[in-house]
């Protein structure tokens, strides 16, 4: 039985995959890492045990693996790419000395180890469609500089020291439970809110400005399925291209329209966001996962915009 703790357990991924990590190895064996002021509530509380613990603090780190005698580490704490670039040097101090700290905690105490990378990590040299697993990977902001990074560094941990180091590269990621956090694509969130709540959706990404998505159920089962996969079969370990969907916001627009006749969609030009958005793949290959650990997405856009607006329903009106 995996005894785990979740660093950045109340964020949009960690709240998810605490519950679901949960119902699978049981409550008391998934420890829920936060700091203060982002303190677990309702049942992310109530179901199990949770610690105080800042990635940038490696005390901190190996206090709470000593004390529930831990063997895995999902390392979901970062800023995401748009809050990033305004926050620069936090984003590093938390993407790559953070994972520093808990690559050491790991190997002296002999943890496996998963931190997600990203499509930030690719940049505008990088081909856009179908972008290959091994590529140019040379982004243009330090939310997609951290994410290399931590590729690499992950690469050496397992390679130098033995530690078990895994990781995948999410695209934008939809939720209808986690507010969204400030990432390029939170748009692709937003537009279920503003359509359930009878708004005018403000778009700030262009039209024909397509980006890979993916719905968070299949998002939580590839961070699960990638530690529990043979390592034997692997060929790659950081970080493997993992792909659902791709859309630009006119396609998605028309889609929820479908089912919410006389929605309505404005473009709001936002600079940052589209800047970093151009920089990112159009849609990834994710031939490697699939054949190295038989990743494969349950989730296309029809299935996931009616899931999208019936929870959202229930959850607003």
């Amino acid at each position: 039985m995996k005894k785990v703790l979740i660093i950045g357990a109340t964020g949009q991924i960690g709240s998810e995959l605490t519950m679901k990590l949960r119902g699978i190895y049981g409550s008391s064996n998934i420890v829920a890492g936060y700091i203060p002021g982002a303190e677990p509530k309702g049942e992310l509380k109530e179901s199990g045990p949770s610690e105080i613990v800042d990635i940038t603090n490696a005390e901190q780190i190996a206090a709470a693996v000593e004390k529930y005698d831990i063997d895995t580490i999902y390392n979901l704490a970062a800023l995401l790419s748009a809050v990033a670039e305004v926050k620069p040097q936090l984003a590093w101090k938390i993407g790559v000395g953070g994972l520093y700290n808990t690559l050491e905690v790991a190997r002296e105490k002999n943890c496996a180890v998963f931190t997600p990378s990203s499509i930030g990590s690719f940049g505008p040299d990088t081909p856009h469609d179908h972008t290959p697993q091994d590529t140019i990977q040379r982004p243009q902001t330090i939310y997609g500089v951290t994410k290399v990074t931590g590729e690499m560094l992950s690469d050496y941990y397992a390679r130098r020291f033995g530690v078990d180091t895994r990781s995948v590269r999410f695209p934008g990621l939809i939720s209808y439970v986690a507010p969204p956090g400030g990432g390029t694509t939170d748009y692709a969130v937003d537009i279920y809110y503003s359509a359930v709540k009878g708004e005018t959706f403000k778009c700030p990404i262009k039209a024909g400005t397509f980006m890979d998505m993916m719905y968070m159920p299949d998002a939580l089962r590839a961070a699960i399925e990638i530690m529990e996969a043979d390592i034997t079969k692997f060929k790659h370990r950081n970080s493997f291209n993992i792909a659902s969907m791709s859309f630009d916001p006119e396609i998605i627009y028309n889609k929820i329209c479908e089912y919410v006749p006389g929605f309505k969609m404005e473009y709001v030009h936002d600079p940052l966001r589209q800047a970093i958005a151009d920089s990112w793949p159009d849609s990834l290959d994710d031939t490697c996962a699939r054949e190295e650990w038989g990743w494969k997405p349950e989730y296309d856009l029809d299935a996931m915009t009616q899931d999208m607006l019936k929870h959202l329903r229930a959850k607003l009106l």
